[in-house]
This record gives structure tokens, C-alpha cells and sequence, in this order.
């Protein structure tokens, strides 16, 4: 393990090479994404949600309706795409990339999935 350290991210006399400062730099834009991404998802309250063997999953607002949300950060930081559910007040649901669970009504405050 020590020998592919060497050579890559430290030199033979165990100081930084430019690999290393790389890799800092990309894992604390990480971190920074990763925290922009906690703020912005604290903006949308997270939709409650339950699943069992025998009732499949179910999702659920209090206060509002659960729509499907990309999580536009998540591609910098994965190379993927992801989705979460959240909560939507009904004024808000012209929002650009909000998906309806299939077979859940509009405005159901309640869905199977």
C-alpha cells in the first residue's frame, strides 16, 4: 500500500506531489457541494416515508404533496443523477422538474411506491 503512495502522491522523501493537492482540492469542493446540497434540500422538507414485505412502500407529506426532485449537485459529485422526495405546498407546484409518482393523484398527499 505504502509503495503506490509513493511516487503518485508523495515523493521519495515524503513530500506532496501535485496529485495530492489535487485530490484535496477536489475533496474540498466535495465537501462544499455536499453542504450547498444540505442547504437547499433543507429549503423542501423531505416527504416521510414507510415500506414492508407484505405493503410495499408508501411516501407521505403532512403539509403539502410528495413530488420526485432531481438533486442537481449529486452529478458533480457521483457522476449520477439521483432523485428525493419532498414536500410541496400547492402554489409551488409549478416548479420545473417535479414528477408526480406514477399512479398518484395531483394533488394526493399520499402515494405508493
Amino acid at each position: 500500500f505504502v509503495g503506490k503512495l509513493v511516487g503518485r502522491y508523495y515523493d521519495s522523501q515524503g513530500n506532496f506531489t501535485k496529485y495530492l493537492k489535487g485530490v484535496e482540492v477536489k475533496a474540498a469542493r466535495g465537501a462544499q457541494l455536499l453542504e450547498k446540497q444540505k442547504k437547499e434540500e433543507a429549503k423542501q422538507p423531505s416527504c416521510n416515508s414507510r415500506w414492508s414485505q407484505g405493503d410495499g412502500g408508501e411516501v407521505w407529506c403532512d403539509d403539502g404533496v410528495p413530488r420526485l426532485v432531481q438533486r442537481p449537485l449529486e452529478i458533480a459529485l457521483t457522476g449520477k443523477m439521483s432523485k428525493r422526495c419532498a414536500c410541496f405546498k400547492e402554489e409551488q407546484l409549478d416548479q420545473p422538474g417535479l414528477e408526480v409518482y406514477d399512479g398518484c393523484d395531483f394533488l394526493g398527499k399520499s402515494c405508493r411506491v
